[in-house]
């Protein structure tokens, strides 16, 4: 069986919340010793993700930086502190209310952008994250994460400002934080507004289908 069949199969077979939040414990402890990409090789510490693994808000990220791969946490930076900011004041939560996460566990050398393997390589992991948090809403920081999740290489200054739905419920895309530290005031509002549409989005309903049952993943506009 294959490393992703045997990620898969962790989270179809988990029951409930206690289930759950055991099988992501043995899922993060899988990723702690992973060596499926060129990031293993310059690693401090995997950063698997962390916050509640019942969690109706999911953050997805690119990958680590310098602070997070120390740590051993996402976003816990400059980059973090702003999202930390903006969690609190547009959504009125703290970090530990929702569950972060990176598309790439391991930190990219220098900080460039993760690379098309680098991403594959650590998919299955994202996949058992979700499937095991299962969140309601789903908010990409940035192209990579965005472009992963909704299948697409359109760049998120394209795709943000809307809800999409995903999985049962929604996705909102926005920028990373860190392209927020660098752009500026006009960045920072258009991460505010989305932020907003992702609060809008949590207390929606779950998108269904005419015969009233959850839709699939789509790339269809709220």
């Amino acid at each position: 069986m294959t490393e992703g069949n045997r990620l898969k199969s962790l989270s179809e077979d988990a029951g409930g919340p206690a289930d759950r939040a055991a099988a992501l414990r043995r899922v993060a402890q899988e990723a702690s010793t992973c060596t499926r990409c060129r990031l293993a090789t310059g690693r401090t510490n995997v950063v698997f993700g962390a916050g509640d693994p019942q969690a109706a808000l999911m953050f997805v990220g690119e990958g680590p930086g310098e602070q997070e791969d120390l740590q051993g946490l996402p976003f816990v930076g400059r980059s973090g502190q702003l999202l930390n900011r903006l969690m609190l004041e547009e959504l009125g939560i703290k970090r530990e209310d929702c569950y972060i996460a990176n598309a790439v566990k391991c930190r990219p050398p220098g900080n460039r952008d993760p690379e098309a393997d680098e991403v594959a390589a650590c998919r299955p992991y994202l996949e058992a994250q979700l499937e095991l948090i299962n969140p309601k809403v789903v908010v990409t920081l940035g192209n990579f994460a965005t472009r992963a999740l909704l299948g697409t290489e359109q760049p998120i200054s394209r795709l943000r400002g809307r809800a999409y739905r995903f999985r049962e419920g929604y996705l909102v895309p926005t920028f990373h934080p860190s392209a927020a530290l660098r752009g500026g005031p006009v960045v920072v509002a258009q991460m505010r507004a989305d932020f907003v549409r992702a609060k809008q989005a949590l207390q929606a309903s779950a998108p269904v289908d005419g015969t009233g049952e959850p839709q699939p993943l789509t790339m269809r506009l709220l």
